[in-house]
């Protein structure tokens, strides 16, 4: 009696004691979901309109002093920390290569902290709007960024840029929706005259 007394404790010791050592979880991450967007026409009182997320929550018109006479637009996403900016360049008889030129160089400055750049090509004939849009990999200052232009009248960049440490496996899921935000608006152009 005294060993069923001894052998059953044993046994039940043995059995709940086998198994996996306990192991600390893993560091999780923030799962970020976005509401589907919904895009409406916007005037910003430039020559050209387009179509933004209505989850964008401020747009905000610039005069860029000191830039080709430049002027901009500002669309910011406040919940993602980001903001996409909006150059608009009147292209004259000789500066639209210097156009082409500078929007193509802004984006491989990028390269020294770029895993990779892949670029698209953009044509609406129809709308006549042409241009490229870049999508910028890895710990770079902006994710993508756009040119388009009618070649004779106008011209507009656009890119993306967080005001948080470009940690692109933190900014992945916003970075990614608000590229296909920058698209849409590139896709949109409609130039007033």
């Amino acid at each position: 009696m005294r060993i069923k007394r001894l052998v059953i404790p044993i046994l039940a010791v043995a059995c709940f004691s086998c198994g996996n050592d306990p192991l600390p979880k893993p560091k999780a991450m923030l799962r970020l979901d976005y509401e589907v967007p919904k895009y409406s026409k916007v005037d910003v009182r430039l020559p050209f309109t387009f179509e933004k997320n209505e989850l964008a929550e401020k747009i905000k018109n610039i005069k860029l002093d000191g830039i080709n006479n430049s002027t901009g637009v500002n669309i910011n996403y406040p919940n993602m920390k980001g903001t996409i900016y909006l150059t608009y360049k009147k292209v004259n008889d000789s500066n639209l290569t210097t156009l082409l030129r500078d929007a193509q160089t802004l984006t491989q400055k990028h390269t020294i902290k770029a895993d990779e750049i892949e670029s698209v090509l953009y044509e609406n004939p129809k709308e006549s709007v042409y241009g490229m849009f870049y999508e910028v990999g890895g710990n770079a200052a902006s994710q993508s960024q756009f040119y388009v232009t009618d070649s004779t009248k106008h011209f507009l960049t656009g890119s993306l840029y967080f005001y948080a440490k470009p940690n692109y496996d933190s900014i992945l899921p916003a970075a990614t929706y608000l590229k296909n935000d920058i698209k849409h608006i590139m896709e949109t152009i409609e130039w007033k005259e």
